[in-house]
């Protein structure tokens, strides 16, 4: 079966961009306060610290790590002994905030010792180079440089489902070659008329046999999925203030099927709801 990328469609459409803001070695305890819509990512470079996520019980970190905090969430660093810690980190917006479909599909933490993600020794060496440098444009290279780090993290979670507690769900989903190219196809045209035949077909698979995975991997149905999936780019594209009847043509609804599917999912109907959405970040550029 032809491989596909499993994150393209689904990045094309839900950006992120991230922001460097602290390089060096933090002298004391630094906290990260919780922001809406804001994640970060951390690289501990070379030192120990204890991490605090906020549960009031700490760990310990002793080798090179990538800490990735997908939503907003409080947490704290306190260097160990010794000035070794050497740390770079990133904001990250998330376009739609929380309601992005990777936010809303990864734990609070994500905790990978740098060594198990493949491909990232000349990523880091480059970051440390254009951190350091004062070349035009060198902290646009940083952030793109950040976004590389965390692209390759993310594939790193995909090709070992189950190893950081994440064995459900779109990930679970993306982690399986047949299934993910189902799911790939909904990210990609969510509009489609897809049925459960025409995603088994994708998938190569018999209906009976795909309905059972999907359901097994990502906890949902292929029908519930889809409508929660046209429901998300559905917020989307709303947030942009296009009209609603262009919002329901896009998913392949009526003016009216689209209003009732989305009061039913939501709680509300798509004016209301555009009218009252608070104005969630955005990514301009980036992954």
């Amino acid at each position: 079966m032809e491989s596909i990328d499993r994150l393209d469609a689904l990045l094309r459409r839900f950006g992120v961009q991230a922001q460097q803001f602290f390089d060096g070695t933090p002298c004391d305890q630094r906290r990260f306060e919780p922001r809406p819509g804001r994640g970060f990512l951390h690289i501990l470079r070379a030192g120990s610290m204890a991490v605090d996520d906020g549960a009031g019980t700490g760990r310990w970190l002793s080798e090179p790590t990538l800490l990735f905090y997908p939503r907003a969430h409080d947490h704290t660093f306190v260097p160990g002994p010794g000035r070794g810690v050497d740390l770079a980190c990133a904001t990250l917006a998330f376009d739609g905030g929380a309601s992005h479909p990777l936010v809303a599909a990864l734990p609070d933490v994500v905790s990978v010792p740098i060594s198990e993600v493949a491909g990232l020794d000349a990523t880091l060496d480059l970051l440390a180079s254009e951190i350091d440098g004062v070349a035009c444009g060198h902290r646009h290279i940083v952030d793109r440089l950040f976004e590389i780090v965390l692209l390759k993290l993310l594939r790193h979670l995909l090709d070992r489902p189950g190893e950081h507690g994440i064995n459900r769900g779109m990930i679970g989903g993306l982690a399986d070659p047949q299934i993910a190219r189902a799911l790939g196809a909904v990210h990609a045209e969510p509009g489609e008329p897809w049925t459960l035949e025409t995603l088994a077909r994708e998938a190569a698979m018999s209906r009976s046999a795909f309905a059972a995975r999907f359901r097994d991997l990502v906890g949902a149905t292929p029908h519930d999925y889809l409508t929660e999936w046209r429901m998300t780019v559905g917020k989307q594209l709303l947030r942009r203030q296009l009209p609603v009847s262009e919002v329901a043509a896009t998913l392949g609804y009526t003016g009216s099927s689209f209003a009732r599917v989305f009061a039913q999912r939501v709680g509300e109907s798509p004016r209301v709801w555009a009218a009252g959405a608070s104005s969630a970040p955005r990514a301009s550029g980036g992954l």
